[in-house]
């Protein structure tokens, strides 16, 4: 008997081939021998992963998500390998009969069929099944974005600056581009003042549902009251003299609060932009699945620094648009986000700035987290 070893890293099949063997009497006579080639049922056992049966279709595989099976192992045989296929692909052994094939799956029933041939010409095969779940696709709302950015002031004793309104156009468009942000559901304010920023988070209030998403950001001036422990944006028409038209911190957590939405995500780009987290605390569960951020309410933010001042031109935003366009996976949770770019942020701007994530306290977060939905 002739014995073709599969030794899979991944599973183990032996194929076993039968050849016949022929005797002849030693007689006085001559006499023909006809040798006949015989094609002998293939033998299949697989020992890992468990569950794999080719003799029930229903049994089959254990139901997979995996897009790729990657196959590795050593064939060998006593009397040598003529060819051996998978699925019709052939695979090409190195001198020690170690082979590595990788092969696509489809969502449904799969067939693996392994088959070969020894020197003799003997062939046979067997078939397998099994079974991948086709993904689950996460059942999002629609997402919508307040993009506010003010780089013009109408107190000449309040700093103008270069950059905001830019910033913000390019958030704008990175958002539109590759991700599930519609341009009609984006609301984005140049130059905004304190009455434009809350009539639009009033008309939020109104029309945003619990299974929509909303993305707030700000590029422009802020302030930290350390005295009375109160931090504000600086509108466009604040004046320097008086905080009666400058954006209070509680009014726009207040206002987070009232907007009944699935997730809410601050992105702030401003002087002492942290002094938003009345308590710090990090998002740092990144091994949890996706399903599990999105499915339950959360309300986080992103800020460029703690309390300390941020330059005009920004690390933070930089490498915020950076990491979004370059990112290639379906979902991304706004705290992977953050951590691929919080080390870029602190290597490339001046000592003291630290970016910060953390949740919105008191707001209604319950420990989800936004997700960014590439699109397809």
């Amino acid at each position: 008997m002739k014995v073709l070893t599969f030794t899979f890293r991944i599973l183990l099949i032996v194929m076993t081939f039968n050849s016949l063997a022929q005797t002849a009497e030693v007689i006085t006579e001559p006499v023909n021998v006809n040798f006949k080639k015989v094609d002998y049922p293939l033998i299949v056992r697989i020992t890992k992963p468990e569950g794999f049966d080719s003799t029930e279709k229903s049994r089959g595989f254990k139901k997979i998500t995996v897009q790729n099976l990657l196959f590795e192992g050593y064939i060998t045989d006593q009397n040598g390998i003529s060819e051996v296929q998978v699925n019709e692909n052939p695979i090409i052994l190195a001198s020690d009969g170690f082979f590595s094939i990788e092969l696509a799956l489809k969502p449904g029933d799969n067939e693996l069929i392994i088959s070969g041939v020894d020197d003799d010409g003997n062939s046979a095969s067997e078939s397998f099944f099994f079974t991948v779940d086709e993904p689950t696709k996460l059942l999002t709302g629609n997402y919508y974005a307040l993009i506010i950015g003010v780089d013009q002031y109408q107190d000449s004793r309040i700093t103008d600056l270069d950059r905001p309104i830019r910033d913000a156009s390019l958030l704008k468009e990175v958002l539109i581009e590759n991700y599930t942000f519609e341009e009609e559901n984006i609301t984005f304010l140049e130059n905004a003042s304190r009455r434009d920023i809350i009539d639009a988070l009033d008309s939020y209030r109104e029309k945003l549902g619990e299974n929509d998403n909303l993305l707030i950001f700000y590029a422009g001036h802020g302030y930290w009251d350390d005295q009375n422990e109160i931090g504000y944006w600086i509108p466009s028409d604040a004046r320097q003299s008086s905080t009666a038209d400058w954006f209070r911190n509680s009014t726009l957590t207040d206002q987070i609060r009232a907007i009944r939405t699935k997730h809410t995500l601050l992105i702030a780009d401003a002087c002492f932009s942290g002094t938003i987290f009345k308590a710090r605390s990090a998002f740092t569960n990144a091994d949890k699945a996706i399903r599990v951020k999105y499915e339950l309410p959360s309300r986080k933010a992103m800020t460029s620094g703690t309390l300390t001042q941020v330059p005009d031109r920004s690390a933070f935003i930089k490498y915020l648009i950076k990491r979004l366009e370059e990112n290639g996976e379906k979902y991304l949770a706004a705290n992977s986000l953050f951590y691929s770019m919080e080390a870029a942020v602190i290597n490339n701007s001046d000592d003291g700035v630290k970016p910060q994530y953390g949740t919105i306290q008191k707001v209604g977060d319950e420990g989800g987290d936004f997700i960014f939905v590439r699109k397809e």
